[in-house]
């Protein structure tokens, strides 16, 4: 895969990049899963998992990864891949987040298995453990799931942090989710810290099944912000349809990344030739038929279980 510009940042990625939220812990709310994964949960396994994911990853051509505080140990079991294949830090680019605690104690069944705190405390404190993983390979770092209910982009403290950690050479961005992700991309498009805006990039769900974030995404793009689209197979909910279901997500020209969510070798390797396929206008057309509202879409994901 080519290499290519993350906006205006300065990072470079490719097409497909590699999101780590189901590979990194125990329990998620992909659908199919028991049967993708399996029943050996334990750290040991889900870590040998993760690196051959990895390893097919990068083999593909993938040169994003991103992971997240709360995916359990997707950090940890990030930062040991990419020291044991032993690539330098501009071979790749990579990406988490803070604002999530995993609190699941690696269990599927775990009653709660992440709190959300956007907190300047929560921010250093992650930041920290974030840092002490992934070291100089940390590239972007990004609010988890940004919300206007949380008050994270009207808190001055957390800005200007968060200012500091890009005046430091960090790319700063957020992620967002559900029906109002549109209004907290324009939200945080509009922030600024003493005349500057942190974010420098914004990853949102969006798939042919819930595009509604599609004209603030853009909005972001032409502002220069790097775009990174999450959930491109709802959850699993268009896993049988899954390089129509991505290569729907890479034609839209705001788009810098789609992440691969795979846990096996076999999805990964499929998921990257959505990058290959082309869509005619017609069958663009079609799929833009599979809309659902967005509120709709967003309640049926809450009903997902974690397995």
């Amino acid at each position: 895969m080519t290499l290519r510009p993350l906006g205006a940042t300065g990072l470079e990625v490719t097409p497909i990049g590699f999101g780590l939220a189901a590979v990194g812990r125990p329990g998620y709310i992909t659908l199919g899963r028991e049967h993708d994964i399996g029943t050996d949960r334990s750290v040991e396994a889900l870590g040998r998992r993760s690196h051959e994911v990895l390893s097919a990853a990068y083999d593909a051509g993938i040169r994003y990864f991103d992971a997240a505080r709360s995916y359990g140990f997707a950090e940890r079991f990030l930062a040991s891949w990419l020291r044991q294949r032993g690539l330098p830090r501009e071979a790749v680019t990579v990406g988490s987040k803070w604002g999530y605690t995993y609190v699941g104690d690696w269990r599927v069944d775990a009653q709660v298995h992440e709190v959300k705190d956007h907190s300047l405390a929560a921010l250093r404190r992650q930041f920290a453990e974030s840092r002490a993983l992934l070291g100089e390979y940390l590239d972007l770092y990004q609010i988890h799931s940004a919300t206007l209910e949380s008050g994270v982009l009207d808190d001055h403290a957390v800005l200007a942090e968060l200012n500091k950690l890009r005046a430091g050479g960090l790319t700063i961005g957020l992620s967002v989710s559900g029906p109002r992700q549109a209004e907290v991309i324009r939200r945080a498009l509009a922030v600024r810290v003493d005349g500057v805006n942190p974010f420098q990039s914004v990853q949102a769900t969006w798939n042919v099944l819930e595009p509604s974030a599609g004209p603030a995404l853009a909005e972001a793009h032409d502002a220069g912000w790097g775009v990174i689209i999450k959930e491109a197979l709802a959850n699993g909910r268009l896993a049988s349809q899954d390089r129509t279901a991505m290569a729907a997500a890479l034609a839209n020209p705001w788009v810098d990344v789609v992440l691969s969510g795979a846990v096996t070798v076999e999805q990964l390797r499929s998921n990257v030739m959505a990058a290959t396929v082309q869509l005619a206008p017609d069958h663009v057309t079609e799929l833009a038929k599979m809309a659902e509202p967005a509120d709709q879409y967003w309640k049926e994901r809450s009903r997902l279980a974690w397995s």
